[in-house]
Order: C-alpha cells, then structure tokens, then sequence
C-alpha cells in the first residue's frame, strides 16, 4: 500500500513537471508555485500560487493541471487551490528554474 502511494505520488509530480506557464519557458512544480499536495485515496488537493495576483494564465494552468494529473492511474478528482500565502519570490524556484531563466 505504502509503494502504491509513493508510485502515485511520483507519478503526480511527474505530470506537475509537465505544466509550463505559456510565458515562462519552467514548469510550474520547479518555479516553485506548488505549495502543498495531498492525495487521500483517489483525490488529490493541490495548494498553488501564481507569480502574480493577476496572472493571465491562471485558468489556463489549473485545467492544465487537473487534466494531467486526472490522467494519473489511481487519481479520480484533482482540486487545486490558488493561494497567496506565503507571496511568491523567486527564491522559491529550483536551481534549476534560477538557471534557466538567468537568475544564477
């Protein structure tokens, strides 16, 4: 059961890695807009933030990411939350998010 949750949870930041901001050339998992992700049986909760309160692609990146991790074996229901709290800074993003975009 404990393997099964951790190939589910694999495979859920797996297609997080997999949604990019259409402005942005990284994903939104190592840009660090993910906050939290809690599966419980076949739902998945994810909490997020956007880099701006007023980003244009906010509509656009939550069905992304229902549609693919909705596509995840297991994975019935996606809610995502969109939070602002704590503000994002790019200090959240990976090293390698930082790299890509000349931050480093």
């Amino acid at each position: 059961m404990q393997n099964e949750f951790l190939n589910k949870e694999e495979e859920v930041l797996r297609m997080l890695k997999t949604v990019f901001d259409p402005e942005i050339p990284v994903n939104v998992y190592d840009l660090g807009l993910i906050y939290r992700i809690d599966i419980n049986g076949s739902e998945c909760i994810i909490d997020m933030t956007l880099t701006a309160p007023s980003c244009p692609a906010a509509d656009f990146l939550v069905e992304d990411i229902k549609q693919k991790v909705e596509s995840v074996e297991g994975i019935e229901k996606v809610t995502v939350n969109i939070v602002f709290e704590p503000e994002w800074t790019k200090d959240m993003m990976s090293d390698e998010a930082k790299l890509e975009l000349g931050f480093m």
